[in-house]
């Protein structure tokens, strides 16, 4: 069994690489830190010409009709890079669309996202901070041949430039998942400050938000959205993961103690070892789920778990090590290490944090 990537996935990969150490250096996303919108419109434009946001949507929608595995290789780069931009939320939401969307609303958004036209997300959290249907708030009911929405959602990753958000809603006591105009009547969002800057969130407040009742995806998009979400969310977590590693060990062969590299330390070598350990585990785990989901095997929710749990952990050891590895030098503004661990700490919890996914594998193990 050859778990190497293709050639088109290696040169995905490099490419990627290649273009985002030459657009988003640490100065750019620090210049984007302070920019009230959080993201480039240039650099949304021309990841949108190399194909990036159509990537996994079909051709006729203007995309490639690639799969999880290569959106998962482009989300380590941008997580390598600490790309500060709604990559994740909108090609997740417009996934859910192309899957469970009507023609009328694939028409609508997926050549939009595609062309860089549109940007979207998925609003999962609500007051029980819970990602389990059970703790949906959020009503709709009909009014008039429409569905009104009334509830607050926390929390929405990019909320402030979307242009769509998907909102799970309770009608009655079933939940469904509705496609919402951020620009709708009744819809209001407030931003954030959290420890990343570079993943912006807000609260969105759904007064009576009134929807047409084919805008409504079926309960089983719930499910699809948090198990790519993980995915995707542990793609991006391997990244800056990988990104303090290679740092620690670049840093360990030029930092000197006592006359010698501190890289030929016992102690530094164990750990950058362990680090490696975890970075491979966890790129191992990532790119086995997104297979797996992508493929439709029996353990493809299972294997989303795994990863979104495990890569959570992994990657706060690997970058909190890195800083140890930096000494002072690592825990300082002007040093990079720090665009890293916060990109890494604010995916944790988003589309479902460790506990979380922890709790559905002892259920779908015991089940």
């Amino acid at each position: 069994m050859d778990f190497s990537f293709s050639s088109d996935q290696q040169l995905l990969k490099n490419s990627a690489r290649a273009f985002l150490d030459e657009h988003v250096k640490p100065a750019q996303v620090r210049l984007l830190w302070d920019d009230p919108r959080g993201e480039s419109e240039a650099l949304w434009k021309e990841m949108a010409q190399l194909g990036w946001l159509g990537l996994a949507l079909p051709e006729d929608a203007g995309g490639s009709a690639l799969g999880l595995v290569e959106t998962a290789i482009l989300q380590e780069e941008l997580g390598r890079a600490a790309c500060p931009s709604p990559y994740l939320s909108t090609v997740l939401a417009a996934m859910a669309i192309d899957r469970f969307g009507s023609p009328a609303q694939k028409s609508r958004w997926l050549p939009a996202v595609a062309g860089g036209g549109a940007r979207a997300t998925v609003a999962l959290m609500e007051r029980a901070l819970d990602w389990s249907p059970q703790s949906i708030e959020t009503r709709a009911e009909e009014r008039g041949g429409k569905v009104a929405l009334s509830g607050v959602k926390q929390f929405v990753p990019w909320a402030h430039v979307a242009d769509v958000i998907l909102v799970p809603a309770l009608s009655g006591s079933t939940p469904a998942v509705y496609v919402v105009e951020a620009s709708a009547p009744g819809v209001s969002v407030t931003p954030l400050t959290t420890l990343d800057p570079g993943t912006r969130v807000a609260q969105v407040t759904l007064d009576g938000a009134a929807v047409a009742a084919e805008a409504k995806l079926p309960a089983d998009a719930l499910a699809f959205l948090l198990q790519r979400g993980a995915v995707g969310a542990a793609a991006e977590m391997l990244g800056a993961a990988r990104r303090c590693l290679d740092m620690a060990v670049e840093y360990a062969k030029v930092r000197e103690q006592f006359g010698q590299p501190i890289g030929s330390f016992q102690a530094i070598r164990h750990k950058c070892a362990e680090m490696l350990l975890e970075v491979e585990n966890s790129h191992a785990a990532t790119y086995y789920a997104a297979w797996a989901l992508a493929s439709g095997a029996e353990d493809g929710a299972l294997a989303a778990s795994v990863a979104k749990s495990y890569v959570s952990d992994a990657s706060r050891k690997v970058c909190g090590d890195a800083i140890q590895v930096h000494g002072g030098i690592g825990f300082t503004w002007e040093y990079d290490l720090h665009l890293y661990f916060k990109r890494a700490k604010a995916l944790e919890p988003l589309y479902g944090d460790a506990e979380h996914h922890r709790e559905l594998i002892v259920r779908r193990v015991a089940s």
